[in-house]
């Protein structure tokens, strides 16, 4: 069974006070968009594509697997 795709990371010990990156949210001054969010045998990595002009996709944000981190799935019904 394939796991579902990560729709929100929350990284920090308290999840209310802790950095959010949620796919479809604008970042950096709103030239870029989380378009993915991967998880792999280090920890995670933020994914964004530019939203302007030539669509240029990279990486963002690493999180090591050592960080705590909350995830939330996409859930589809």
């Amino acid at each position: 069974m394939n796991e579902p795709s990560i729709r929100k990371i929350a990284v920090g010990p308290e999840y209310k006070s802790a950095m959010h990156f949620i796919v479809g949210q604008s970042v950096m001054r709103d030239t870029h968009e989380i378009v993915q969010i991967k998880h792999n045998d280090y920890g995670y990595q933020v994914i964004i594509q530019t939203t302007e002009g030539p669509k240029e996709i990279k990486t963002w944000k690493n999180f090591n697997n050592y960080m705590p981190v909350s995830v939330e799935y996409n859930i589809d019904y």
